[in-house]
């Protein structure tokens, strides 16, 4: 092993943490066109970035219609963006507990439980989603990262196959397949999902810091130095403070 794979490996991240999350709502229903009215403005404000305005607007919804499964999955969405997991959960459940049928609401549920770590009941969510919808490239993307951070690495292979198959633009499977690869040691198989992911999003940093760590675990100290340049360029700061270590310009 080289000293640039040892440095280098303290750079490897060992599952991504991204993961796609639907702002989308069920058809809703035409009782209350004044509460529809408010979930479209906490859609508009959510999409736009402005989360505390589409939480406020997700519950003056509920205020005028309780039964609103949507306000609730909107709302959601919001609290999970702005850091509120646990309520985010908490909108969940309650739009579950009014609809059971939505795979989308188990998706978001499973990816909030699995930013908590809680991954088995991350897992159990999207088996349902799965159930319900087996055709959402989302779901299996998701059991792939809570499988993978359970070190069921094959397993999660798996899925981000089948996620790629259903939707093979994500740059995010790709990645998350390499790192699945990297910790099973199959480096050759990592690069190429590396190299992917990269080419769906040049501007994914951590895809190169990874891609480089496998470059290095082969002895291609070459190749795995021009990649952490590149995540160094990106804007990456472990990258940056590592070819500054070495006296390495980026």
């Amino acid at each position: 092993m080289t000293h640039l794979q040892k440095k280098g490996k303290k750079l490897e991240i060992l599952m991504a943490c991204a993961f796609l999350l639907l702002m989308s709502s069920p058809a809703l229903p035409q009782n209350n066109p004044s509460a529809i009215e408010w979930v479209n403005t906490c859609i508009k404000s959510a999409n736009d970035g402005r989360y505390k305005e589409a939480i406020e607007a997700c519950s003056t919804a509920i205020g005028l219609d309780p039964q609103l499964t949507a306000a609730y999955i909107n709302r959601g969405n919001a609290y999970s963006e702005t850091g509120n997991v646990r309520q985010a959960i908490r909108d969940y459940d309650k739009a579950i507990g009014l609809d059971p049928r939505v795979a989308a609401v188990y998706i978001n549920r499973g990816n909030a439980y699995s930013s908590l770590g809680e991954q088995q009941k991350a897992i159990k969510d999207f088996d349902k989603a799965i159930e319900l919808d087996p055709k959402v490239a989302a779901a299996y993307y998701g059991r792939g990262v809570a499988r993978g951070s359970l070190g069921d690495h094959r397993a999660a292979i798996g899925d981000f196959n089948k996620a790629i198959e259903l939707d093979p633009k994500v740059a995010a499977a790709y990645y998350s397949r390499g790192v699945a690869y990297a910790s099973l040691e199959d480096y050759q198989q990592a690069i190429k999902s590396f190299d992917k992911a990269i080419e769906l999003d040049p501007r994914l940093a951590a895809a190169y810091i990874n891609r480089g760590v496998a470059f290095g675990s082969l002895g291609d100290d070459a190749k795995a130095t021009a990649d952490f340049k590149n995540a160094a360029k990106l804007g990456d700061k472990k990258a940056q403070d590592f070819l500054k270590s070495k006296g390495i310009k980026w």
